[in-house]
């Protein structure tokens, strides 16, 4: 088969093209993370109100997935991933016009939605279309899109919002944003190797349902769970604790976003570091150094809280890479579908953690929300001995 390979004009066009939607996607998803003090402002909400604007529509994004993969292998991959990026862009500057919070959140939930037809569907375009031994560089260039396109959509918008108002940072990452979707366009061809199914609801559900009587793949589901919730509520209302307590400016605190670089350099060390140390020694480094930067974060120093926000970025970057790769080695069928699943126990994590630590803000301010934070991931240790024990004991059987 006719496979792409690296080195050829293709290739290059495709990583590009992934390169631009993963940028296009977490740029829209996470814009309004670093604004959300001038959304309390502006609409004179609580700031547990205001992090709905961003746990809606990762809520949204975990339930449209679930169905988005499936709906492509009926009519196609790229229609849906272009439709799906220039309808978001359109809808994060239109976002900034919402008379309303109600209308914001209204906005921000139908990005969601929008969203979800990205994610879902492109690892399944990379797979079918380049070659197995060109496809990790392929599929390095997309996260890392993801990555920058998540620091980009923080760093920009809270430095806008300092200089030119919140709704001119939501109006710039959405142009941008349409940029990458003309390259996207441009760039990508059309599969070439994309075999049309029939859309069953019925299979769906029984894969689905399938997936949820593996108690290994729960404890997996849950730790996803409860490590994005952790990332999402720390860093939500990280800017309120920098901005009220240590008076810095919306603009100089926006750059604090750029530690989740950190995650592009853990990631290209975690793989070095499993092959040498095994990946059930590296999880558990992973989730004590998330912990260990929640402790950090507790000292009453703006450079403490840096270093603090470093080491737990670095940490959450590797759990969440190991703990998404276990779920493809215990699926015994349906693979896609268990990383679905995944992904919706991910986002809806964010969605609940973000949500939930605006009542801890509320009532203990940051150090509430550390402690829930620290809880939830001495949880997710727990949870990851006991997903050693049933392995060990072999209660459940896999491959």
């Amino acid at each position: 088969m006719d496979f792409i390979e690296r080195g050829t004009k293709s290739y290059r066009q495709t990583a590009l093209a992934f390169f631009a939607a993963g940028f296009n996607t977490f740029a829209i998803l996470y814009v309004v993370q670093p604004i959300l003090p001038d959304l309390t402002a502006f609409y004179g909400v609580t700031p547990t109100a205001a992090s709905l604007s961003l746990s809606v529509t990762t809520f949204t994004l975990a339930v449209s997935m679930l169905v988005f993969g499936s709906i492509s292998e009926a009519v196609g991959r790229k229609n849906i991933m272009l439709v799906s990026m220039l309808s978001a862009s359109i809808l994060c500057i239109l976002t900034a016009f919402s008379p309303t919070y109600g209308t914001l959140i209204a906005m921000r939930a139908l990005q969601g939605v929008a969203l979800a037809g990205l994610p879902s569907i492109a690892m399944a375009y990379l797979g079918e279309e380049i070659h197995p031994r060109s496809l990790p560089g392929a599929m390095g260039l997309y996260i890392s899109g993801n990555a920058l396109g998540a620091v980009f959509g923080r760093v920009f918008s809270g430095v806008a919002a300092g200089l030119w108002g919140w709704q001119n940072g939501l109006i710039g990452v959405g142009i941008v944003s349409l940029i990458a979707t003309l390259i996207f366009w441009y760039a990508l061809s059309p599969s070439r190797h994309f075999v049309k199914q029939d859309f069953n609801v019925k299979e769906l559900l029984k894969s689905l349902t399938e997936h949820l009587k593996n108690p290994l793949l729960i404890i997996l589901f849950v730790m996803g769970f409860l490590l994005l919730g952790t990332n999402v509520s720390l860093y939500n209302y990280v800017s309120f604790v920098l901005i009220e307590d240590y008076n810095i400016s919306q603009t100089i605190v926006s750059w604090v976003y750029l530690i989740f670089l950190v995650g592009v350099l853990s990631s290209m060390f975690s793989g070095s570091l499993v092959y040498r140390y095994g990946k059930v020694t590296m999880l558990y480094a992973g989730i004590i150094t998330g912990i260990s930067g929640l402790i950090i974060v507790l000292l009453p120093s703006v450079w403490m809280i840096v270093a603090g926000l470093v080491l737990f970025t670095f940490g959450f970057f590797i759990a969440h890479s190991l703990t998404s790769g276990w779920v493809g080695n215990i699926a015994h069928s349906n693979k896609a579908q268990a990383s679905s699943l995944y992904l919706f126990f991910y986002y809806t994590g964010s969605s609940v953690g973000g949500t939930l630590a605006g009542v801890f803000w509320m009532q203990g301010g940051w150090i509430g929300v550390s402690m829930l934070n620290i809880g939830f991931l001495v949880l997710c240790l727990t949870l990851f001995m006991m997903f050693l024990y049933l392995l060990k004991r072999r209660i459940w059987h896999f491959k």
